[in-house]
């Protein structure tokens, strides 16, 4: 449905519940409705216009909004300033064409998180730190509003059965949005943007969130095949990273992407995206992360690449590991490699096969050659802290060697947090796998600190 229609729909509805509402209210009782302010007016008699002029397309909407508000400003702007009338142009536009309050905010591009706490508190992260947003919804309904426009078009929806969901937007932005009763603060989206170019691993170099030495040893990891989990808390750039991982990917194989909502932009052009798909008001046609882990493999992948294993998929995806699909790159939460080793064991349970912990550990060890793990420290920095390689079982214990490490030396005066990357002097086990690739780790990257 386009957005004239929608936009139709909606205006329709709200005029019926007028009507409605007088009929429900007696004469005699006196109306607590509050005179509409100018910005309403606007809204409403561009809406009108717009449902007349039934030629104007979705692409010239934001071309046609100021010509049309000339026409209100005649006879009901006399008062206002040129900057105040450009203000309330640019609300009706952001109100029809984009998402309300929010798309100033969408178009910033210093501001990669946008959290709507309810109508009245809209926060955002700008360059690493999170800061109150003077921007507001009118009420619950308006938040509702948004949520449903950024929905529908994917075929999802939210109401009092389904109360919670995840979408994106056109440009790959990351969107979970949750609705009472479950939210007391009443409607809340939060969204994760996605940058307007596709970051590389020459940025994160800029960014410090790892070294050279670091980003050419992941460069060999990858295309050796090594199977690499990323591993870290929300917010700390998993997927970022991992799709600086997947340019290191050879343009000839074929990569096959698992998510819940599609927001890897990979730069090859064998790439197959597949996304889950939640139940429908029936409670019918659920896609799971772990049916499309298990179709993956019937689709001759020479890359799986899953956005996030948080479930049963685990079995699966060590399974596929250790049966030829190596060079597989995947990311989980965990706050370490080991906690990272301790979930995976725990989400191979959650797929209800009753398995030994021996046998889980055998094929977590067999499977996961590297594990990266990602932090977004106090200072709103996001660094890779460790680097460590899986050697395999002694005993009973998975067996881990860390490779690269970001040790903390001070705070410095503005706040930021002051360190360096260091080797521990140990010359990774993966090394001979890379020489066959062709692939050379020189000694004096493994000489310590010293």
């Amino acid at each position: 449905m386009s957005l004239l229609k929608r936009l139709n729909e909606k205006s329709l509805t709200t005029e019926n519940n007028k009507v409605d509402a007088n009929k429900a209210t007696p004469v005699h009782q006196k109306s607590n409705r509050q005179e509409p302010s100018i910005y309403e007016k606007l809204h409403q008699y561009v809406m009108e216009e717009l449902n007349e002029n039934s030629e104007i397309t979705d692409d010239q909407l934001e071309e046609a909004i100021p010509s049309i508000a000339e026409g209100f400003f005649e006879t009901e702007g006399e008062r206002l300033t040129f900057e105040a009338k450009q203000q309330l142009v640019d609300r009706v536009i952001d109100e029809l064409t984009g998402y309300g309050p929010i798309t100033t905010l969408l178009k910033d591009k210093d501001v990669s998180e946008i959290m709507v706490n309810g109508p009245k508190q809209i926060y955002v992260e700008k360059k690493g730190q999170i800061v109150q947003s003077p921007m507001q919804f009118r009420d619950d309904d308006h938040v509702l509003q948004v949520i449903e426009k950024i929905v529908s078009p994917l075929g999802r929806r939210i109401d009092e059965s389904s109360p919670m969901v995840d979408a994106r937007l056109e440009d790959g932005s990351r969107v979970n949005a949750i609705i009472p009763p479950l939210s007391l603060v009443g409607p809340s989206i939060t969204i994760r943007k996605f940058p307007e170019s596709r970051l590389n691993i020459d940025d994160l170099i800029r960014f410090g969130t790892l070294s050279e030495q670091m980003a050419k040893f992941l460069d060999g990891c990858v295309k050796a095949r090594l199977n690499v989990f990323i591993s870290g808390g929300t917010g700390s750039g998993k997927t970022t990273l991992l799709n600086v991982l997947s340019n290191f990917i050879q343009l000839d194989e074929r990569i096959v992407t698992i998510e819940d909502a599609a927001e890897l932009q990979l730069g090859q052009d064998h790439v197959v995206s597949l996304e889950t798909r939640p139940p429908n008001i029936e409670g019918k046609g659920e896609v799971t992360i772990r049916d499309l882990v298990k179709n993956s493999l019937r689709m001759r992948p020479d890359r799986v690449i899953i956005g996030e294993v948080r479930s049963a998929e685990a079995l699966d995806m060590l399974q596929a590991m250790n049966t030829g699909h190596d060079g597989s790159l995947a990311t989980g939460h965990a706050n370490t490699p080991r906690d990272m080793i301790a979930r995976l064991e725990t989400m191979v349970l959650m797929a209800g096969i009753d398995l030994p912990l021996r046998a889980i550990r055998d094929q977590i060890a067999g499977a996961v050659d590297l594990i990266i793990q990602q932090s977004r420290l106090k200072d709103g920095s996001r660094k890779i802290t460790h680097v460590t390689e899986v050697i395999g079982m002694e005993g009973d214990t998975i067996v881990l060697q860390d490779i690269f490490v970001f040790k903390q030396t001070s705070m410095g005066a503005d706040g930021k947090i002051q360190g360096e990357f260091v080797s521990t002097g140990i010359r990774p086990y993966c090394a001979e796998k890379l020489e066959r690739y062709g692939i050379h780790l020189p000694s004096e990257w493994f000489e310590g600190e010293g």
